[in-house]
């Protein structure tokens, strides 16, 4: 919020306060945040004198909660006028009930003199839940709580610049209206890959998995957006109830439309149960490729497949939506047309690009052809422009009351719905995840997998960024891929 406060994006009377049980001050605090923050001296300093440490417990109870109040109370004694309190609890989810509790009965009332336009809004962090039924429970407790128009549930892959491009781009371009469905498009990939292990946080990871960690939420939320129908309008209730409406088409993921992995040892690193937090034995999957299906009219036979994992060989974000080969191949045979399917691909990490790979020409005086591209890369096209950080814009997204970009309660639901049996086939152990060695590409049978989702990899293809002559590292991806 640094940036947000030093480009004056945040209210000037803005007063930002740290709550927890370690025994710190508000020195402490300001020392732990000066190494992050970047920018003008003075900027910074002014920054950080809006910053105030106190200590508390979570406990409902805890005299910490009045402390709070009481100061929130003194710095918004100035001329009427409104004042927002915004509580954004970045703790484990199993205490989101109490801390609520504690909020709601010393934090919210404004008192006689409250102004209209003042409020109270909370931020929860994932996961929310382990499943639809816990899930549904944490809901329920909170939204006794709070009413869901001062709820944001945020998941930071929808404050990311190319998510939130996709709403513009779908709906402000006409030519994508025309082939964006199943008569041209033949099978949607989106990639989450990460180059290290657990680094010792296997025990927190081991009670969630990477479907709970990534799937079910990070790239479920970007299948919506690049699945859903056009809203009837910008509001943020319409455009969630077009995410919510795609997702109830989702049926639950089988067995078989899933590969599972796991890591090991390799490349001089440890794999995934040699690190001493995780359980012997555990099964939990740290790769998870899944193959979704959308049963309407738009989308009907198109596989949608939502793939994520730990200790790869390289770290990215990708969506590639490949369409068709042509009916009739007329620039040689079919065979070389398969390897050089047009693809739509958007690039969130790392440098965020939009590019359309297709055949061409190949200048000369042979008639052959190659694979090019229309491409939008970020880092030349907006050279001069500082891409926000997620939850930096998040942030200022719930200051103005916009829940466009959080995740509504009913959204929540049918992601949920998707995964839950699934999962819970994997907490009884039914589904041994495959091995893979730490910096591969993933298992081995992910290729089979992929194939059969009707995947095709571009083998006639060098991706060379707006403004480079030389080859990028785009060529070897999609080698790697």
């Amino acid at each position: 919020m640094c940036t947000a406060s030093c480009t004056r994006f945040l209210p000037c009377a803005t007063q930002i306060t740290g709550y927890a049980r370690s025994k710190m001050d508000d020195a402490g605090l300001k020392e732990r945040l000066q190494p992050y923050l970047k920018g003008d001296a003075d900027l910074v300093q002014k920054f950080l004198d809006q910053c105030t440490y106190m200590q508390g417990d979570y406990d409902p109870d805890s005299p910490g909660y009045a402390k709070i109040a009481k100061a929130v109370q003194e710095w918004e004694q100035q001329p009427r006028c409104p004042a927002g309190r915004l509580f954004y609890l970045a703790l484990p989810p199993y205490v989101y009930p109490q801390v609520c509790k504690g909020l709601a009965k010393h934090c919210r009332d404004f008192g006689p003199d409250k102004h209209p336009n003042s409020w109270v809004r909370v931020i929860v962090e994932k996961p929310f839940g382990q499943d639809l039924e816990t899930s549904e429970e944490l809901a329920n407790q909170l939204g006794a709580l709070f009413p869901e128009d001062k709820l944001y549930r945020i998941d930071h892959y929808l404050g990311k610049e190319l998510s939130q491009n996709l709403l513009v781009m779908r709906w402000a371009n006409p030519i994508f209206g025309a082939w964006w469905n199943r008569h041209y498009i033949n099978n949607v990939q989106i990639s989450f890959k990460e180059d290290f292990g657990t680094q010792g946080r296997g025990g927190y990871f081991d009670s969630y998995g990477i479907i709970r960690d990534v799937i079910q939420n990070h790239l479920t939320q970007l299948l919506a957006l690049i699945a859903m129908e056009c809203p009837s309008s910008s509001h943020p209730d319409d455009i969630r109830d077009e995410k919510c409406k795609v997702l109830r088409c989702i049926p639950p993921v089988g067995i078989k439309d899933c590969v599972l992995g796991q890591y090991t040892a390799g490349n001089g690193q440890p794999g995934y149960l040699e690190d001493p937090t995780v359980p012997e034995g555990s099964k939990a999957p740290t790769y998870a490729a899944c193959r979704l299906h959308i049963c309407n009219d738009r989308w009907a036979g198109v596989p949608f497949v939502l793939r994520a994992g730990k200790a790869l060989n390289e770290r990215s974000v990708v969506v590639r939506i490949q369409l068709n080969a042509p009916p009739v191949p007329l620039f040689g045979p079919r065979s070389m047309h398969n390897n050089m399917r047009d693809e739509f691909v958007l690039r969130l990490q790392p440098g965020e690009a939009i590019y359309a790979k297709m055949v061409v020409k190949k200048p000369g005086l042979e008639m052959d052809t190659e694979m090019s591209e229309l491409d939008l890369s970020y880092s030349s096209r907006y050279s001069d422009v500082k891409i926000p950080d997620a939850y930096e814009r998040l942030i200022l997204d719930c200051i103005r009351g916009d829940q466009q970009h959080f995740v509504r309660r009913d959204e929540l639901r049918a992601a949920w719905a998707i995964f839950t049996p699934l999962l819970h086939a994997i907490d009884r152990g039914e589904i041994t995840p495959e091995p893979y060695t730490y910096g591969s590409r993933g298992p081995p049978s992910q290729d089979k997998f992929l194939a059969e989702s009707g995947y095709q990899r571009s083998t006639r293809y060098e991706w060379k960024p707006a403004g480079a002559v030389a080859k990028s590292a785009e060529s070897s991806n999609e080698a790697k891929l």
